[in-house]
């Protein structure tokens, strides 16, 4: 487990698939502007769900984000497309809402932050989000993230494109 200020970051349990899908997967507004893929209905049990818990792999690091102040699930984080050659990941973050507006955001990117850099070893970290998200966008620039570009009308999400910000973090940029 990884111990940030206010979350902690564990591994996945299939008792939290349920409530990650009816919370996160379900919703299809915000779910169809977080992913790329489009929505399709799916069964809580289905092993296609996205948040199957599944063993890790090279290029993946799925957690579950426990608030510790309750000790409640509090939503999804995770590592994707770990490049060990050019050192390199993108992150992923997906807060149920009840959980929201609380700075957890902050705590669990500057804790895969942590992770990224000192545990895998890696040299960036990236995250992409739709422009107008402007409580992830504080989240990312408060655990250190610079915005590098924006790429325009790329996302499509509610009928129309939507441009995506671009952020990124080196790792001596990186400050604990």
């Amino acid at each position: 487990m990884l111990q940030g200020s206010l979350i902690t970051l564990r591994a996945r349990r299939q008792d939290d698939v349920p409530v990650l899908q009816a919370e996160l997967y379900d919703d299809v507004a915000t779910r169809t502007r977080a992913d790329n893929r489009p929505w399709r209905p799916l069964p809580p049990d289905s092993p296609n769900s996205p948040y199957t818990a599944t063993a890790p792999t090279d290029d993946a690091a799925c957690f579950s984000v426990t608030d510790q102040a309750t000790g409640e699930l509090a939503g999804e984080a995770l590592l994707w497309g770990i490049d060990t050659h050019n050192r390199c990941a993108h992150l992923g973050l997906a807060l149920l809402p009840a959980h929201r507006g609380r700075g957890l955001a902050t705590d669990t990117l500057r804790t895969l932050c942590r992770y990224g850099f000192r545990t895998l070893g890696l040299q960036r970290l990236q995250l992409e989000t739709l422009a107008d998200n402007a409580p992830m966008l504080g989240a990312a620039r408060r655990a250190g993230f610079t915005v590098e570009g924006t790429l325009r009308a790329c996302h499509w999400t509610d009928g129309g494109f939507a441009d995506q910000t671009v952020l990124g973090l080196l790792a001596h940029e990186w400050t604990p």
